[in-house]
């Protein structure tokens, strides 16, 4: 949709998120499928953001927008997600004029697909598109403009990554995904995952590159890895899969 998800340059912008700075960010929970929220805000123009929304938790989340004075224009997932149904459409319904958003690699439907290079914006700042695929074809993380932050998703966890075992996952297509679109971003850069299952919160990108015990193997080693985890299947993988294929657009319930 023109005019809504532009292609803009980098810019130098506040790195602080306290009750002073232009950046608001809020971290978010919800504790079935441990995957966190983000709520990012311009506290000057009171636009905003909410990137990987819960359907469960959609309700608190438009509660808060609306406490902090925010205008939500866009409910943002990083790709399409098996355990857990995306807010995306409660919140159009909850927040009008907000759109969803999804990659368009991800075969889901929403009201803005973005690829690898788009920026979202929000009032003066954006986040930068980076395609990470390997989780999913269509996982991408989300830079803020003067990479102090990034914003994961499957892709890269703390300590960990995604798994690989279905939804067309590909263990060799990940580790390059993160060794090339998120490692090469500075060390102090914050990484904050979409799901984390040992009560840590956030990340660095050099915390990551030299502690990960995954992803500072080999990519031979990485895939052997990945291929032997023997996880079981996600619990909602059959309801939630379909419905966030229908992205943002899906009839929340009544």
């Amino acid at each position: 949709m023109a005019g809504t998800v532009l292609r803009v340059a980098g810019r130098r912008l506040s790195r602080h998120s306290g009750s002073g700075a232009p950046l608001l960010l809020r971290q978010m929970f919800e504790p079935k499928s441990c995957t966190y929220t983000y709520l990012l805000g311009d506290r000057e123009s009171r636009e905003a953001i909410l990137i990987d929304p819960v359907l469960e938790t959609a309700p608190r989340d438009a509660q808060l927008v609306k406490e902090l004075g925010l205008r939500l224009l866009y409910a943002v997932n990083t790709h399409c997600h098996a355990d857990h149904i995306t807010g995306s459409g409660l919140l159009r319904s909850l927040l009008p004029g907000c759109q969803s958003v999804i990659s368009r690699l991800s075969g889901a439907q929403a009201d803005v697909h973005i690829e690898d290079g788009d920026s979202i914006r929000f009032g003066r700042f954006a986040v930068e598109t980076r395609a990470s695929p390997g989780h999913t074809p269509g996982c991408v993380t989300f830079v803020l403009n003067d990479h102090s932050m990034a914003f994961t998703g499957d892709a890269l966890l703390i300590r960990g990554c995604g798994r690989t075992d279905f939804q067309q996952g590909c263990a060799k297509t990940l580790y390059h995904s993160v060794h090339e679109k998120i490692f090469t971003l500075p060390g102090d850069c914050l990484v904050y995952p979409a799901h984390d299952y040992h009560g840590l919160t956030v990340s660095t990108v050099e915390e990551e590159r030299t502690l990960n015990p995954r992803l500072t193997l080999s990519c031979e080693e990485f895939v052997k890895v990945m291929d032997n985890l023997n996880l079981p299947k996600p619990e909602q993988i059959d309801v939630a899969v379909p419905a966030n294929l229908r992205c943002g657009v899906q009839t929340p319930p009544s």
